[in-house]
This record gives structure tokens, C-alpha cells and sequence, in this order.
């Protein structure tokens, strides 16, 4: 640690380079917190966990007894044993007795992404309600045809207000909170979508995953889907980086051609339009144009749904995006996590170890920020796995039931789970009791002399 400070007061280490280095040190000391407790007014599976993506301040967790409760993981209300554990009791809680609180179990509960005045519940009674914060009211309700699995919205749309939902239904729905209706559908899939996510490089797209196994990459502006992962599709470990030098002569060498394209178009159509009497192309004299292919008349959106690849032997049960947007972490009901080429579309295969996975709804995956781990429910326990090795870096055990959910707040490098057993953990950086005792409150003192 030392030899770091140093390091960094010597400029040897760039300040960047220097926090990722403290954060992953941090992160490999994970451990159940000995300070820190939440307690849960849940009576059900906790089946969902955000914290705020503007302050990293707020927790938000939905169950199956059809409550959300919100909590504040910066502020205690209030300690035990002698001030040394902090109790975080939810400051704000709906459940069914609320006369507009779900039916149903509550299956996906987010924040929306630039404000902590709205969250956004999605539950098995085939509704979608957006909640004002403050009065605890529904302010917008979408009616869904089916049990909704997985909620979604973009943190850096800037031009749509879109909530994309996964629900039993085959099709992908985009609920609009500006005009309070549905702005379209995304028709592929063959069954019902288990889990969505937007893409962290592009506000327009969209990755859907579902429980017939495939994967599908929409860009919202336009019809079909426009790729769609296969397990055989692959390439060995990551995309190499392109250097900075071949990245420049490759930039001018595209100008270049791009430049004695333009030089050489311009004559080839006005010879054209010269042959002819006017721009288009005509086909000779007592020859019918060959008609395309069936694949190649039909509708993108339709052709999409021709094709059948697979990215996983059953459901697509999680998905996760890298920071960057570069890569996409998926698990499905096959027991299996893949690491995927967002560029290339291929499966990079990274051999995570065995592992066992739900395979009866979705679970939710976290990253660190690097991304250097990915976070997994297993069962009853919690593993963190190298994104680029596939090896198991850390084992978090402290539910006795099966784990659900998990989220990694990036604020106070902590990891929050939720599982069957009603219970949200939360795990801290190491942090010795003697320390804070020692601590204390600071004395205004001086150390003058007589």
C-alpha cells in the first residue's frame, strides 16, 4: 500500500491507474460486513436490488410478497453494540396494502436513471407501475399480457423515455413514461423473454434474452433484430487491441479509398446517364429481371425471426453488459455463463468453472468496474469469477437460501445480495473492529510544548 503511495507521489503511477489499483484491492477483501446491517421488511424472496445510479446512495429492492422497500446505505437509522453496527431500516415501504400496490410478486424494481424522484416496478400480476418517491403514488401504469420478468431503462438515453419489458410474452415491449403508452413491440423471439438489458455504449440498443435460448441485439429505430448470437460462432479469448499506429494508417488508408472512389464515381454516372437518358439502370431488351431469393424479399423483422441460433442449451435466465459495452456476460438455465464479442458476435469461450445456476426464473449478475469480476448467484452462495479467465477469485456464503439477486455499488466498492431466505447481505471491504474503536472522535489538541 505504501510502496502504491509512493509510487503515485513519484508520478510513476498515473492517478487513474493508481484508484483502480486501491478499488481492486478493496474488492479482493470482500467479506460479510461486520459493521453494516439492512434490515429487510420483506416477507418474501427478495427478487430484485439497485442501488441509484446518481448518488449510489439508495437501495431499492422488490420481493415476492409484492413490496418495495427503499433504504439508505450512507446514513444509519440507527446502532448496535455500542455504536459499532450500523442498522439500515428502509425509509420507505409498499406493499399490498397500499390501494395501488401490486397483486403479485414483484419481479423487477429499478430507479429511474437520472433521479431518485421515480423507481419502476414490474410484477407477476401483469403490470408495470411508475412510482413517484415522494408520495409513494402511481403516477403511470402499463398493462402487460403476461407475468413481467425483467425491467429495464437506459442510463444514457438522452432522447427516449423507454422502459423495456420482459414479460411470458414473446414479444419485447417498450412502455414510453413521456406519452404513457407503448411506443412499439420487438417481435423474434419463439418464447417468452426472461431478461433484457440495454446496451452501455449506445442509448438505441437493446439486448433481449430468452427462454428459447437465443440472445437478440435490437436497434430500437428500425425493424428486426440486427444480430444475433450463436454458441458456435467463436473466437479464442479477447479481441486483440488494434495499436495506435496501424488505427492511423488504416484512418488514412480508408480516405484515401474512400477519396478515388468518389473521383471515379462521378464519370461512371454521368456515362450512364448518358447511355440511357436519364440515372437508372435498365435491364436489356426482352429479359425479365431475376426475382431475389425468398430470404432476401422478406421484411427484416421476419427474416430475423427465421433464424434459430442459440446462445445457451435452455433459457437465457441473466444478462450483463461491460462498462465499456465491449463484451456481454450471459447465464442460462443450462448452467452455464458465457462472456460474448459484442463487436463480432462471437462466443469468446472463456471457460467459466461449473458451476450450478437457477434455472426456474432470472438471476441478476454485477461487475466490478474494471469489469475484472462478475458476481453470480449459485445456488445458496454468491461467486465472484475473472471475466478473462473464467476462474472463481471469490465465494460470498452467508444466505441459507437460494440467492436471487446482486448488485455492486460502485460508490463504496460493497456487493448487496438478496435470496429465498428474505434476507439482503451486504459485503464490505475488510475492516478490523479495533480499528474504529481506536478511531474515535477527533481531539482539538495541539502538540506545543511548555
Amino acid at each position: 500500500m505504501w510502496k502504491k503511495i509512493g509510487d503515485r507521489e513519484a508520478g510513476i503511477l498515473r492517478p487513474k491507474s493508481f484508484a483502480n489499483r486501491i478499488k481492486s484491492n478493496r474488492i479482493r477483501t470482500l467479506q460479510l460486513s461486520n459493521h453494516k446491517d439492512i434490515v429487510s421488511p420483506h416477507r418474501g424472496s427478495i427478487n430484485s436490488l439497485q442501488v441509484d445510479l446518481t448518488e449510489g446512495r439508495y437501495l431499492l429492492s422488490g420481493a415476492s410478497d409484492a413490496s418495495v422497500a427503499v433504504y439508505d446505505v450512507q446514513r444509519a437509522t440507527d446502532y448496535e453494540g455500542g455504536g459499532l453496527i450500523a442498522k439500515h431500516k428502509c425509509i420507505l415501504v409498499v406493499d399490498k396494502q397500499h390501494e395501488q400496490g401490486h397483486k403479485y410478486a414483484i419481479s423487477s424494481a429499478i430507479w429511474y436513471p437520472v433521479d431518485t424522484g421515480l423507481f419502476i416496478t414490474g410484477s407477476y400480476d401483469h403490470h408495470i407501475n411508475v412510482w413517484d418517491t415522494n408520495t409513494t403514488q402511481v403516477v403511470m401504469n402499463f398493462k402487460m399480457p403476461g407475468k413481467v420478468y425483467r425491467t429495464a431503462m437506459s442510463s444514457l438515453a438522452t432522447s427516449h423515455m423507454l422502459i423495456a419489458a420482459g414479460t411470458e410474452d414473446v414479444q419485447v415491449r417498450l412502455c414510453d413514461i413521456a406519452s404513457g403508452a407503448f411506443a412499439h413491440t420487438l417481435s423474434g423471439h419463439r418464447d417468452g423473454v426472461m431478461t433484457v438489458e440495454w446496451s452501455t455504449s449506445s442509448e438505441w440498443v437493446l439486448v433481449t434474452g430468452g427462454c428459447d435460448g437465443a440472445i437478440r441485439f435490437w436497434d430500437i429505430r428500425r425493424a428486426g433484430c440486427f444480430l444475433l448470437l450463436d454458441q458456435s460462432h467463436s473466437q479464442l479469448g479477447r479481441r486483440p487491441t488494434i495499436p495506435e499506429h496501424s488505427a492511423t494508417n488504416k484512418a488514412l488508408t480508408s480516405k484515401s479509398l474512400s477519396a478515388g472512389q468518389n473521383l471515379y464515381a462521378k464519370p461512371r454516372a454521368q456515362q450512364r446517364k448518358l447511355a440511357n437518358g436519364n440515372g437508372t439502370k435498365q435491364s436489356p431488351v426482352g429479359r425479365m429481371p431475376a426475382k431475389g431469393s425468398l430470404r432476401q424479399r422478406l421484411h427484416p423483422g421476419m427474416l430475423s425471426s427465421l433464424d434459430r441460433a442459440t446462445a445457451h442449451y435452455g433459457a437465457v435466465t441473466g444478462l450483463k453488459a461491460t462498462e465499456d459495452g465491449m463484451y456481454l456476460l450471459s447465464a442460462g438455465s443450462d448452467s452455464r455463463l458465457r462472456l460474448w464479442d459484442v463487436e463480432s458476435g462471437c462466443n469468446t469461450l472463456v471457460n467459466f468453472e461449473t458451476v450450478r445456476l437457477q434455472a426456474s426464473k432470472p438471476i441478476q449478475l454485477a461487475t466490478s468496474q474494471d469489469p475484472a469480476l462478475v458476481f453470480v448467484p449459485c445456488m445458496t452462495a454468491v461467486k465472484a469469477f475473472d471475466v478473462w479467465s473464467g476462474k472463481t477469485s471469490l465465494t460470498f456464503r452467508g444466505h441459507y437460501e437460494h440467492v436471487n439477486s446482486c448488485w455492486f455499488n460502485l460508490h463504496e466498492q460493497e456487493l448487496y445480495t438478496g435470496g429465498n431466505d428474505r434476507q439482503i447481505l451486504v459485503w464490505s471491504p475488510s475492516r478490523l473492529i479495533a480499528d474504529e474503536v481506536e478511531e474515535g472522535p477527533a481531539q482539538d489538541q495541539d502538540n506545543w510544548s511548555d
